[in-house]
């Protein structure tokens, strides 16, 4: 693992979480259940970890009972210039797919592009490149 990889907590949906992620981004999923891992404080069959490792790296599960789901305010995930243009907008618009565009994949007047969505999931991205 190299550098910050996002651990996200879900309110019972982590396996549909994760495996829209990598659908979105590609790469393998690993899911391991409160059950497999001898975890009393949820449902057996909630997921106590799971991974997706590719171009972009999350890790989540469903949330205890004592743990808060995700909720982000003030924050944002970066993916300026990390892959070429054409996945960058292809992420954009999946992404996109039945949470809320709140600024449009765009050419800004700098000449770079970018722009923001909010997920299903309620998970906020910033996604952006430079043309060649």
């Amino acid at each position: 693992m190299s550098g910050l990889v996002p651990y996200l907590f879900f309110p019972g949906n982590a396996a549909e979480a994760l495996t829209f992620y990598r659908d979105v981004f590609g790469g393998e999923m690993e899911l391991f259940t409160y059950e497999q891992f001898g975890r009393t404080d949820g449902p057996g069959d909630a997921i106590a970890h799971g991974l997706v490792r590719g171009a972009v790296e999350i890790f989540g599960s469903d949330a205890a009972g004592d743990q808060d789901a995700v909720q982000i305010s003030g924050a944002t995930f970066s993916l300026l210039g990390t892959a070429d243009a054409a996945t960058l907008q292809r992420w954009f618009a999946a992404l996109g797919d039945g949470g809320t565009i709140t600024d449009p994949l765009q050419k800004r007047p700098w000449g770079d592009y970018d722009g923001q969505v909010t997920d299903r999931y309620g998970v906020h991205w910033l996604i952006g490149y430079q043309e060649e």
